[in-house]
């Protein structure tokens, strides 16, 4: 074998080792990214999962809006792509306690059951106006009032919870918005920054205040951080005392 022949092979070779370690990186760099998001969602290989609809307030039972249609749908790639499996249930079909499957539970507490339960026992904290009248679904929180503003200033609630401290405990996920296009919004914003919140938060709590800013010219694509709430979201307002009690 000459010397040409001989570095011809060499380079080869050295092509086909380089393309493996290549290979093996990305396999390996894809596989941990996988399974860091798998952490996050609590949504393991072939892992069954909830997505709790609402109604569109007002409505019929059964009606769903169509950017909640459209936030459970981001929801289920999400799934996807974590190789698991989504079931949907009606709000008021999902009776059954949390921990044992990841939720994924949308809307506000007026056309989802689901949510009123979920923020009335884990986020005490939060109020949520569903009275008629000028301030109806107004956000408060930490002694601090968000008012809707239809179409230009509306909020959302994005929150990741666990029940407890049990390592192997599936979280919740709340998607509760003032409109259905903040509810998409919140599913979103979520989509668009797992990986950085799972690099802030890991696979603990947090609720975060997203606003979406001039939704009927923007739709849920423009939102802000206002804060994150989640100490404030948790704890429990102090009881209201009556007029004239020491």
């Amino acid at each position: 074998m000459n010397d040409d022949v001989r570095n011809i092979a060499l380079g080869v070779i050295a092509a086909g080792v380089s393309a493996a370690l290549g290979w093996l990186a990305r396999t390996y760099l894809w596989r941990r990214g996988l399974r860091r998001k798998q952490a996050f969602f609590g949504l393991p290989d072939h892992a069954e999962s909830l997505l709790v609809v609402n109604r569109n307030a007002g409505g019929p039972e059964l009606s769903v809006m169509r950017h909640d249609v459209f936030a459970l749908l981001e929801l289920s790639a999400l799934i996807k792509d974590c190789h698991a499996h989504a079931q949907v249930v009606a709000h008021d079909a999902a009776r059954q306690g949390f921990g044992e499957r990841t939720e994924f539970c949308l809307g506000g507490p007026a056309s989802n059951r689901r949510m009123a339960a979920h923020l009335s026992s884990l986020l005490p904290g939060v109020r949520v106006n569903t009275e008629a009248g000028p301030d109806r679904w107004a956000f408060r929180i930490d002694g601090n009032d968000y008012p809707l503003d239809g179409g230009r200033s509306e909020y959302a609630l994005l929150a990741r919870l666990t029940a407890g401290e049990r390592r192997e405990a599936r979280p919740v996920f709340l998607f509760c918005g003032q409109t259905a296009v903040s509810n998409q919004a919140a599913t979103r914003h979520l989509a668009r920054h797992h990986e950085r919140l799972a690099r802030k938060y890991g696979t603990g709590s947090f609720v975060l205040l997203l606003k979406v800013v001039n939704s009927e010219a923007y739709g849920p694509d423009v939102v802000e951080l206002v804060a994150d709430v989640t100490r404030a979201a948790r704890t429990p307002l102090p009881e209201p005392t009556a007029a004239g009690t020491e």
